[in-house]
């Protein structure tokens, strides 16, 4: 009886132990979220997949008027919806700065009409960004401007909601590599950037 009773007074003090230990939440990396409009969200996932400290990249649309827009709806221009990638990051492994360098690198930030051979306000470029990340944003602006002694037309827009694409869109370069390549080379994307970034 009296060993019966040591047992299940154990049994209760290892719950009890236990007890705080289930309800304390794994330890998870800080987040951080950034959202840059560079023409066809297709050729932004890849650029920033290959940053490291960057968690997740999502294709979609933001800084228009209607909710939950449809690709067919934002292809038409009539949204006020941009193409966009919104990147997850760790900030502890990579700066919100080497975010923005990215960025730069892979647009033409001299073209108001769309890019490359994306025409229309929805493949224009832009940072949506508030806070530090703005007062960021603007200071790299500043230093395009400053390196090739020109206007930049790339604008820095305050937060905006973001929606995802259509599930089609999300890491397109992977699923459909082939396609991805041949748009890309035959939208001019490449040679531009060699152009402008040489």
């Amino acid at each position: 009886m009296f060993r019966t009773v040591l047992k299940t007074l154990f049994a209760f003090s290892l719950v009890v132990a236990a007890a705080p230990m289930a309800l304390v939440p794994s330890a998870r990396a800080e987040q951080a979220v950034a959202i840059f409009a560079g023409g066809c969200f297709w050729c932004m996932e890849h650029p920033y997949d290959k940053v490291p400290g960057v968690i997740s990249t999502t294709s979609g649309y933001a800084g228009g008027h209607v909710a939950n827009p449809t690709y067919k709806q934002v292809t038409t221009g009539s949204t006020g919806h941009l193409e966009v990638i919104q990147v997850v990051y760790d900030p502890s492994r990579v700066s919100y700065e080497k975010l923005l360098d990215t960025f730069w690198r892979n647009v033409d930030p001299f073209d108001g009409g769309g890019q490359f051979c994306d025409r229309g306000h929805q493949y224009t470029s832009a940072i949506f960004a508030s806070g530090d990340q703005k007062a960021a944003a603007v200071a790299s602006k500043k230093a395009v401007e400053d390196r090739f002694g020109k206007g930049v037309a790339t604008k820095i827009r305050g937060t905006a909601k973001f929606y995802p694409a259509e599930d089609y869109h999300q890491n397109y370069y992977k699923k459909n590599p082939l396609k991805y390549r041949f748009y890309r080379s035959r939208c001019g994307r490449d040679n531009r950037l060699s152009q402008v970034w040489r």
